[in-house]
């Protein structure tokens, strides 16, 4: 299924203990259509707390007369206005929303004006150069490794990842850094996002960036951006 929302109230997508996440929110709108069961929903991407989706992908089994529709409506009905499932489809038995992926398609937006109704989907900075940005950003395309530039797991096989695409868009007051890659690290958006725009502020220069990229260690001190305007806009499976 694919599935939209705001990540302010919830504190990740994964389900947690006595905290309110979107994976909990999801599986308990399930637990009717599962007669009480569990059915465990699978997502393509582990959001952290207070960062949204346009496009999660999720897949969970279900024994069901009930139509593809019928179970959309029927896990709306029971989540929350800040979550809705878009789509629901039947995939082939093999397929996995997260390790299926080929690509994740994320954006970051950065307001500039003076409205407080973006307050929840991005970071608010008064200025940036768009063009410096640009030139920051196209550092990371190809494959490197990102161990520097994410929160350290000790269960991971490895760092690289392999970005295709890096740009920072200008429209209005809101700019919005797009970023896709084969797979990407925990907090590494955030890290990417927090040290381009301290690169544009000249607390950093693109050359201690690219020192940091290409020698990469854990415990690397560099900034992150807040979670409030990270979006997973897209998950692709060819």
């Amino acid at each position: 299924m694919n599935i939209q929302y705001n990540g302010s109230n919830y504190f990740g997508w994964q389900m947690q203990d006595n905290a309110q996440t979107i994976q909990g929110e999801l599986e308990t709108a399930l637990l009717p259509l599962g007669d009480g069961n569990r059915v465990k929903i699978i997502g393509a991407g582990r959001t952290d707390t207070g960062v949204h989706a346009f496009g999660q992908v999720a897949h969970f089994e279900l024994d069901t007369r009930l139509s593809l529709k019928e179970i959309r409506n029927a896990i709306n009905a029971r989540t929350k206005t800040d979550i809705e499932v878009n789509k629901v489809e039947i995939v082939d038995d093999k397929f996995h929303a997260r390790f299926s992926a080929k690509e994740r398609y994320y954006i970051y937006q950065v307001y500039t004006g003076k409205s407080l109704l973006y307050q929840n989907q991005s970071w608010h900075i008064p200025s940036l150069d768009v063009e410096k940005l640009n030139t920051t950003a196209a550092i990371i395309l190809g494959e490197h490794d990102f161990l520097s530039i994410s929160k350290y797991n000790p269960e991971l096989d490895h760092t690289m990842c392999t970005v295709y695409d890096s740009k920072w868009t200008l429209s209005d007051d809101m700019i919005t850094f797009h970023v896709k890659a084969n797979r990407f690290l925990h907090h590494m958006v955030r890290y990417l996002v927090g040290t381009m725009i301290a690169i544009n502020q000249e607390k950093y220069t693109n050359e201690e960036f690219l020192h940091i990229l290409n020698n990469p260690q854990r415990n690397v001190r560099i900034f992150k951006a807040p979670p409030n305007g990270l979006i997973l806009k897209q998950v692709s499976y060819e």
